[in-house]
């Protein structure tokens, strides 16, 4: 009876926080924060049921930190492989052979390549055992699958139990 009342509780709890960080904390934003909270996961959970769940809460908040600090130092280093002057970027294609099956975590692996400059996801093989990425400047076609690998998809694996 619960879980069809509150059929996402992280969901509710993630937008009511959200929304009052997006809106002032008062009480009249909290009453409408729970509120849409409380519809919008429940309107649209037919929509995610079926899909890979959350298995570890707190290694996606280490994910997270983890992917930040990332864009932040890939941010650094394309700004500094673009005013140098003597700039010889290695532009390049890899195609990244997926250890996952599940559609969601592997769109989360293709939305963190795409949201760290220098690569972008360009798309799945049609099997989607393949992610294919574009590289502004590529050294070492095995060292950058490793460290995709190991950074995000390994991490992302444990998440979500695939």
């Amino acid at each position: 009876m619960m879980s069809r009342l509150l059929p996402m509780p992280w969901h509710t709890l993630m937008l009511v926080i959200v929304w009052l960080l997006l809106n002032g904390a008062s009480w009249g934003q909290l009453v409408l924060g729970l509120i849409l909270g409380w519809l919008i996961p429940l309107l649209t959970y037919s929509y995610v049921r079926g899909h890979a769940s959350i298995r570890k809460p707190l290694a996606l908040m280490v994910y997270m930190v983890r992917l930040v600090v990332d864009i932040v130092v890939a941010n650094l280093d394309v700004a500094r492989r673009v005013l140098m002057p003597n700039r010889h970027l290695k532009p390049g294609w890899i195609a990244y052979p997926l250890n996952m099956s599940e559609p969601f975590p592997a769109a989360l692996l293709a939305s963190s390549v795409s949201l760290t400059p220098g690569t972008v996801s360009v798309e799945f093989s049609a099997d989607n055992k393949v992610l294919y990425i574009h590289v502004l400047h590529l050294d070492d076609e095995k060292a950058l699958c490793e460290f995709i690998g190991q950074r995000y998809e390994q991490p992302l694996k444990e998440i979500f139990g695939c």
